[in-house]
């Protein structure tokens, strides 16, 4: 199946599995010689068929447009109904889709495009992926199903593939029929080749890239991979030489002949292009050899029969509890023997402790005690030792303020001076008049 190699997305696309549009020429071209591009473009359609072919870019849009119209327009009369529209896609029966196939949609105003390179394992058998739109608004859904036929190329794989790095793109810019086209354009007057195919298109992100900032309309960027039957033309075997290497580990950009055929839409890197000749790869397969590291072919896995003998585990449960309850038990009584049979006792602590020391704890708690008999029973005598022993002016010895039989719960807090017997008078300031003793 070949097809031009400048098409549009239109009604062609939409009713059937291929894209048979308009054929142009690129503004970088100058001949009228033409490109077989197997690309495939796809609108979306309820439940259709699709047929690319293996190791080529397939792209399908899913077009917001399309599934207005499974949802009832509720706004008022006039308005124009702008939705939210986001998709969901899987395989049908599994909750992802399939490894090559990859999914976009940048903001629910957008369209969805399903992209990637079908594999040579995938050849004939029908892929069912399960589209769900959902609208944010009603939260309403609408399912249709994509059927994708893998075909086999004849010419899969072409020998030579060139993967380039476009700086200032983002993925669904590049998958734009219009971009890409354009991008072959000017890799077939680099190249020259007579079939040039896009076989893979990748985010950088995909790749470990970071995310930009968002000042400077910075971009992402995109790896787009192309195949070709002719050798690697001299321009794009310049960045293989010494003086281009070096700049490019001095974080320079290389001196490219062709770049300024890419420099007016793209920017390449051309540090990061790479070139692989599937002509000169040697197969690294080796026969295995088997040894005693692997085991015989045994055939299909017979599982054990029901009639299995059935195991005591009374045994092990014993060992379980009993080993730890052991242990626990010997450190128990070795704590217990530390703590109640090894003290010293009384008679020895005092053996062992000076005797004046001895003599000032105990009239300590002979003091301690007297206190406490105090708190208990105040109908007692003071200590003798709250009680004064010398008169302060006279020096004489006074005898103590109350006898024994004085209840002293009716005794007031503070006691008046004329309460108080043996107390020196101290003379009063009279109002007028003089000083009396």
């Amino acid at each position: 199946m070949q097809l031009p190699w400048w098409w549009e997305l239109g009604d062609p696309c939409a009713w059937t599995g291929q894209c048979r549009g308009t054929r142009r020429m690129s503004p970088a071209t100058t001949g009228t010689f033409l490109l077989t591009v197997y690309t495939i473009f796809s609108k979306v359609h309820s439940d259709r068929n699709v047929y690319p072919s293996a190791g080529v870019l397939f792209v399908h849009v899913l077009e917001r447009e399309y599934f207005k119209g499974e949802f009832p327009p509720y706004p008022k009369p006039g308005e124009i109904s702008n939705d939210p529209i986001t998709f969901n896609t899987n395989l049908m029966g599994y909750p992802d889709r399939p490894g090559w196939l990859r999914y976009i949609q940048r903001t629910p105003y957008s369209d969805g495009v399903l992209y990637g390179s079908p594999t040579a394992e995938n050849v004939g058998k029908p892929t069912v992926i399960e589209i769900t739109a959902y609208n944010r608004r009603t939260f309403e859904t609408a399912r249709h199903n994509l059927i994708i036929n893998i075909m086999s190329a004849e010419d899969f794989p072409l020998p030579y593939q060139a993967e380039f790095f476009i700086k200032n793109m983002n993925v669904e810019e590049m998958l734009a029929s219009e971009v890409l086209g354009d991008f072959l354009g000017a890799v077939k007057n680099v190249w020259q080749p007579e079939r040039l195919n896009a076989i893979n298109i990748t985010s950088a992100l995909d790749r470990g890239g970071r995310v930009p900032l968002p000042i400077n309309d910075m971009k992402e960027g995109v790896y787009v991979m192309v195949g070709a039957d002719v050798p690697f033309s001299s321009c794009l075997r310049e960045v293989e030489n010494p003086q281009n290497q070096l700049r490019c580990s001095q974080e320079m950009e290389p001196v490219i002949t062709c770049d300024k055929k890419f420099r007016t839409q793209f920017y390449i890197d051309w540090c990061k292009i790479s070139l692989v000749d599937k002509t000169k790869q040697v197969s690294t397969y080796q026969e295995v050899i088997r040894g005693e590291g692997i085991l015989p072919d045994g055939g299909e896995y017979k599982p054990p029969s029901d009639s299995l003998k059935s195991r005591d585990y009374y045994t092990d449960f014993l060992i379980t509890l009993a080993v730890p309850s052991a242990v626990a038990l010997v450190l128990f009584l070795i704590l217990a023997y530390i703590m109640c049979c090894r003290r010293e006792g009384v008679e020895k602590r005092n053996m062992q402790t000076p005797d004046i020391q001895l003599v000032h704890h105990s009239a300590i708690q002979k003091s301690t005690k007297e206190l406490r008999d105090m708190s208990k029973n105040r109908e007692i005598a003071w200590p003798l030792s709250t009680l004064p022993v010398f008169h302060p002016v006279t020096g004489e010895i006074i005898p103590p303020l109350h006898a024994d039989n004085y209840e002293s719960t009716n005794m007031p807090l503070m006691q008046t001076q004329q309460n108080l017997p043996h107390q020196t008078q101290i003379p009063q300031q009279q109002t007028t008049g003089k000083w009396y003793p």
